[in-house]
């Protein structure tokens, strides 16, 4: 039998990332000093003490409680210097764990309390992008791409759709909605993904997290969402046999035929309590059945988290080898919001030859 990946060797390996939030991955230190500076009340004003905070407040297997934690994310990110500070840090910290390609969220509506307007809200964001992408020779050691996320619970997807395609030449790729799923059914906001699909824009919808097959149908179906965010409840529409046959419904069919890349995070998912462990998570079996599936972080700071931890908990989960590791990745880069070229070279120049040098015997 082949040995499997470490965690050092997955650290090195070059990674692709589909499924971040900015305001879930922000540091403990840095959440202190912005505080100190805004006067915003936190649990712990010791880093380590806050960072655990944070993991047992989310791991209540509940996402409406999960979500409650971001109060103090966003509470420091009202100024045009918090937001470039937040998303250089998180350029920072992606290649640190061997990013090549990331696409990172945000809800740019939760960032005006202090007066920016939502233009200065994305502007500040890609600066600090730029910023945090160069590595000290100048060159860039990671690409960001933004996704602008309009929340599900308000009224106001037009207008981010509207900023999103505003924005799209100058790094943001997409858009998304996001919050809690029950009660709030994506096709309350399709105008802005009809106006989406006008403009030839990219789009992604939070569906089939904390609410079943009817959020992935009607962000597939109604929507036209080009990915799912999480999507781990099509699961509800496989059935498995005592002898591990799997029967796919017409819309689990229709999601692997067409292949509809799942953005799943595995983690954050167990914290929520979509899946009841990692070993039990939906993502063994949909990798058996070739879905399109790719490994995500959700909130860095939530879950303690990185694309290296998340892969390396599906080793010893599921026993998986580079061959493994390599397949979500490439499933990953096939799925970005960035010209099929340039996901192509990445692919080919980067990705291949990484997981080819890792896996090569000594």
């Amino acid at each position: 039998m082949s040995r499997l990946p470490t965690p050092e060797e997955i650290r090195a390996v070059p990674k692709v990332l589909l499924h971040d939030h900015l305001d879930g991955g922000v540091r403990p230190a840095t959440i202190i000093d912005l505080a100190r500076d805004y006067g915003h009340t936190l649990p712990s004003t010791d880093a380590d003490g806050l960072a655990s905070w944070f993991r047992e407040a989310s791991n209540a297997g509940s996402l409406e409680r999960y979500l409650e934690t971001f109060a103090h994310t966003v509470g420091v990110m009202q100024t045009r210097e918090a937001l470039v500070r937040v998303a250089a840090e998180c350029a920072e910290d992606l290649a640190d764990d061997g990013v090549v390609y990331a696409e990172v969220r945000y809800a740019p509506e939760l960032h005006t309390s202090n007066g920016l307007s939502l233009d200065q809200v994305v502007e500040a964001v890609l600066e600090g992008f730029r910023l945090g992408s160069a590595g000290p020779d100048g060159r860039p050691r990671i690409r960001v791409g933004t996704l602008l996320t309009a929340m599900r619970h308000q009224a106001r997807s037009m207008e981010i759709a509207e900023l999103a395609v505003r924005y799209r030449d100058v790094g943001v790729v997409g858009f998304d909605i996001a919050g809690a799923e029950a009660g709030y059914p994506p096709t309350r906001h399709l105008d802005a993904f009809e106006y989406l699909q006008r403009e030839n824009a990219h789009f992604t919808i939070h569906a089939g997290e904390a609410f079943g097959l009817p959020s992935i149908w009607q962000a597939i179906q109604w929507c036209g969402a080009d990915r799912l965010g999480h999507g781990v409840r099509i699961i509800d529409d496989i059935a498995v046999s005592a002898d591990g046959e799997a029967k796919l419904g017409r819309l689990a069919a229709y999601v692997r035929d067409k292949r509809i890349p799942l953005e799943m995070c595995p983690a954050s998912n167990v914290q929520t309590g979509a899946a009841a462990s990692i070993a039990e998570h939906p993502i063994g079996l949909l990798r058996r059945l070739h879905f399109r599936v790719t490994v995500n972080t959700d909130n860095r700071l939530m879950s303690d988290t990185s694309v290296s931890r998340e892969f390396a908990s599906l080793v010893d989960a599921f026993g998986y080898g580079w061959d493994d590791l390599q397949w979500f990745t490439v499933n990953a880069m096939k799925s970005a919001f960035i010209p099929f070229d340039e996901r192509l070279a990445l692919i080919n120049d980067v990705i291949k030859p990484g997981f080819a040098a890792m896996a090569r015997p000594a």
